[in-house]
């Protein structure tokens, strides 16, 4: 474990530097193998997609294990790099539309299905979360979110 984090943080190469994941761990009280095992586990906690075959409540079930999924999604970073560190993140300028859209789906996908009692809103609200977190991961690959408005720009010309 301790390779994959000299490796990671880049150690390595930088040891008079101190590097990101050093200053991340040193802001927090959880060793490396617990933020490595948080991580998975919020990240496998998003499955739901079996339940969507269950008759009655099935689609209730997908629609929750869903959005609670994606929560957990976006939660697992945080054990990565610190959740103020997440926080702001989230909050740059490159993706502050897309995190307001993100949460905003999150949280009218649960409105449609339970107050709303709405279940096509519901599922509309879940495509919208599939593209907003979709676009919000996209963000985080350098110069891929550009790419992606110029091939859709070429598609429509």
């Amino acid at each position: 474990m301790d390779k994959l984090k000299s490796v990671l943080s880049g150690e390595e190469t930088r040891r008079e530097d101190r590097t990101v994941l050093e200053t991340v761990n040193e802001a927090s009280t959880l060793g490396w193998g617990t933020r490595i095992k948080g991580f998975i586990a919020c990240f496998v906690i998003g499955g739901g997609v079996c339940l969507l075959f269950l008759p009655r409540i099935g689609i209730i079930l997908f629609i929750v294990f869903y959005t609670f999924g994606n929560v957990c999604a976006l939660c697992s970073t945080m054990f990565l790099m610190g959740p103020v560190k997440q926080l702001k993140r989230m909050c740059d300028k490159t993706r502050a539309l897309a995190t307001a859209i993100m949460i905003t789906c999150l949280v009218l996908t649960l409105c449609a299905a339970f107050w709303w009692k709405n279940f096509g809103l519901a599922l509309l609200f879940v495509i919208l979360q599939v593209l907003s977190f979709t676009w919000y991961s996209l963000s985080y690959i350098p110069f891929v979110r550009d790419a992606i408005l110029r091939l859709v720009a070429m598609c429509m010309k």
